[in-house]
């Protein structure tokens, strides 16, 4: 009888062949989400210690914006989506992300020696897009 894979009893053998290549599919696809949800977040910037600060439950509709304070030119770089930005530039960007996904928020992630002024400007870029939902990054000591 014509057929393949099987051994001289009748008994289907293993094919590993196929197994591999889904295994590769998987691991490539992981690979690729977890870069891109890394990549907004800048590991250069301290943000505060808050003793009371509650765990996100998830990052699902977060638009990141990185501040970086350099006290040595006492001046911040804001970063959205890796690109140094102002945040008045990003407010026509911030209206469309609200239009296609009214659960959207931003999360402010700045170094805690950060003067408010730069955080405020922002909140403010937010709340001229319509979002209402700002919240910020600390870390639980």
């Amino acid at each position: 009888m014509a057929g393949g894979g099987g051994g001289g009893d009748g008994e289907p053998e293993f094919q590993i062949a196929p197994m591999i290549d889904v295994l590769l599919v998987l691991l490539i696809f992981f690979m690729s989400i977890a870069t891109s949800s890394v990549a907004r977040y800048d590991p250069g910037i301290q943000v505060p210690v808050a003793a009371d600060a509650n765990k996100k439950e998830d990052s699902e509709g977060e638009l990141v914006f990185n501040v970086a304070w350099k006290a040595d030119t006492l001046s911040a770089i804001t970063s959205y989506e890796e690109a140094v930005v102002q945040p008045e530039d990003t407010i026509a960007t911030l209206t469309a992300r609200k239009k296609s996904n009214p659960q959207v928020r931003v999360l402010v992630r700045a170094d805690g020696e950060t003067p408010v002024r730069y955080i405020n400007a922002i909140v403010n870029a937010a709340a001229q897009a319509g979002i209402v939902d700002v919240t910020f990054a600390t870390v639980a000591r």
